[in-house]
């Protein structure tokens, strides 16, 4: 797993941005690939992010790189903690919603929709998704969004100038650190400030 495929899927995470993200990545040693990710972790996890394997299928990876704090803050919405107790997840314990959802994507026939609360997404647009079964949504970007279409395209807009101004700084200084906002220092705002 190369440090631009994380850029590239992860750069709103990464700049404390958005709570998580998800992408795939080829399978094509797993032992390295696990390897790679526990080296990555020893460099996320001081600043307040996780990088989890989630399941394999098709010879790639599903990983999610999420931050716990702010799982912890978007799980807690009242709408968010309906969603999730419709569902029977351990809701109060966000640690153990990660594990059931982990549980769904692993043993589960049906795509667990409700992955967007743990992504960062409005609570009513996830709803929404779930609702209208993916259909008839008012726009479409990082999600598809069924409640406020301006707030939602401000914020997609963010994640593409984010995503670009970090790729652009990966290329100039090759450093994958430095790209990485603290959760320690709030004030840091990574290359967008």
């Amino acid at each position: 797993m190369s440090e631009e495929l994380l850029i590239a899927q992860c750069a709103p995470t990464l700049a404390d941005l958005k709570t998580g993200s998800l992408f795939t990545c080829p399978v094509d040693d797993l032992a390295r690939l696990r390897e790679s990710i526990r080296r990555y972790n020893a460099q996320l996890v001081p600043k307040g992010l996780c990088l989890l394997p989630m399941r394999i299928e098709n010879g790639r990876m599903l990983l999610y790189l999420y931050r716990p704090s702010r799982l912890r803050r978007d799980l807690a919405q009242a709408q968010a903690a309906a969603l999730l107790a419709k569902r029977h997840y351990p809701i109060g314990d966000p640690a153990l919603c990660v594990t059931e959802l982990v549980h769904r994507l692993q043993t589960g026939d049906a795509f667990p929709h409700e992955i967007g609360l743990f992504l960062g997404y409005p609570p009513e647009d996830v709803e929404g998704f779930i609702l209208h079964r993916a259909q008839n949504a008012r726009c479409v970007g990082t999600w598809k969004v069924y409640g406020d279409t301006d707030a939602a395209q401000r914020v997609f807009a963010r994640y593409q100038k984010c995503t670009r101004s970090y790729q652009n700084a990966y290329q100039k200084h090759k450093c994958f650190s430095m790209l990485i906002v603290s959760e320690k220092n709030q004030n840091q705002k990574g290359i967008l400030s």
